[in-house]
């Protein structure tokens, strides 16, 4: 029994707090190029990236991803 990371739903947690990509970064130093690369799902969040983001937007970090059971 096992779960991995499926969409990512950065850009919706974004669009609820209406802020965007460019303030992500100017608050949690990740640069806009790797936001972006998370919200396009070209790149995994690692468990400290996650972190830091789900407390930048005020989420947890189960929400920044839909999760696929195996």
């Amino acid at each position: 029994m096992g779960y991995y990371p499926g969409r990512c739903l950065l850009a919706r947690r974004l669009r609820e707090i209406d802020k965007s990509q460019q303030w992500l970064s100017d608050v949690t130093g990740i640069s806009k190029s790797q936001i972006s690369d998370y919200v396009t799902n070209r790149r995994i969040m690692s468990l400290s990236t996650a972190m830091t983001i789900s407390k930048a937007v005020k989420c947890s970090m189960d929400d920044l991803y839909e999760f696929v059971h195996e």
